[in-house]
């Protein structure tokens, strides 16, 4: 009797242990346990013709997800855009399904983004370098289906080269700056006056005038994103964005606006209440305030 109860006890002990090891097994090959989205890009009808449709991107990324037992959250889609595309004066990205994507990241719940290939995710290396960054960021790796063995932390010695140059770039564009605040261009800016550049959204700059004045059509979006800040904190970039599609407003090219535009527009608050700042100078501006 008493040897029979042992070994019913060395049964459960076992079972106990194989169940154990099934636990251990399915965390280590990223079973159950691991949680993934999808991002799907294209950019031309001739790419869906060529087999880089959305629907079979989609289909083809959810088969590896079922083949692997990954919980596959979510589907971010960029219909119509290029993966050379960037915003080279935020250094961002300028994707909006991307950039929600970006948004879900944050959460730090994501084991991998899953794509058909990696030209889903970028083209040039400077889109390359940008992904990575974000990616390592939050920890997140890559998985391709037509690149099995890829990894973002598996180095590529190009990847360095770039980082290096857009850090000396980074370096460079600040000297630049400093450089270019000559004494004629220097007065003007501390005298609050418009010192040249890129004009802010919700201005205008005709040639050869010293002074900026306010679009007035844009103006009603700088103030309406304001509005809505301040009407819903808790409100999101993207939420801001849609919102601003949804009423009709569009950027200064016209195109929807995106979490990037929104978030350049609240970065200028000062700018738009009428302050000036250039360089390490900052004044009262000349220019009329929008808010």
């Amino acid at each position: 009797m008493k040897c029979k109860i042992n070994m019913i006890l060395i049964v459960n002990i076992l079972h106990f242990i194989r169940n154990v090891t099934l636990i251990l097994n399915i965390v280590t090959l990223g079973g159950f346990f691991v949680n993934v989205i999808g991002y799907v890009r294209v950019s031309t009808q001739g790419q869906a013709k060529e087999g880089y449709s959305a629907l079979y991107q989609q289909d083809e990324i959810r088969k590896l997800c079922k083949d692997n037992d990954w919980n596959l959250i979510d589907i971010y889609s960029d219909l119509g855009i290029s993966g050379a595309k960037v915003d080279e004066e935020a250094l961002e990205v300028e994707r909006e399904g991307f950039q929600n994507m970006l948004s879900r990241l944050r959460t730090k719940d994501i084991d991998y983004v899953v794509v058909l290939n990696t030209n889903r995710l970028w083209r040039s290396d400077i889109v390359k370098v940008l992904i990575h960054r974000e990616f390592n960021k939050y920890q997140v790796d890559v998985k391709s289906i037509e690149q099995p063995n890829y990894s973002i932390y598996k180095k590529d010695p190009n990847d360095f080269l770039i980082n290096g140059l857009m850090e000396l770039l980074d370096q460079y564009q600040r000297l630049e700056i400093a450089l270019k605040l000559g004494r004629g261009r220097n007065k003007k800016a501390q005298e609050g006056g418009y010192a040249g550049g890129r004009v802010a959204y919700g201005y205008k700059a005709r040639k050869g005038q010293k002074y900026i004045e306010v679009n007035v059509k844009e103006a009603e979006a700088v103030k309406r994103v304001f509005t809505l800040r301040a009407l819903y904190p808790k409100w999101s970039l993207s939420n801001l964005a849609e919102q601003l599609n949804t009423e009709g407003f569009t950027t200064a090219k016209g195109k929807k606006f995106t979490k990037v535009q929104v978030k350049r527009i609240l970065d200028r608050k000062s700018f738009y209440q009428g302050m000036y700042s250039y360089g390490n100078i900052n004044v009262e501006g000349k220019h009329k305030p929008i808010i």
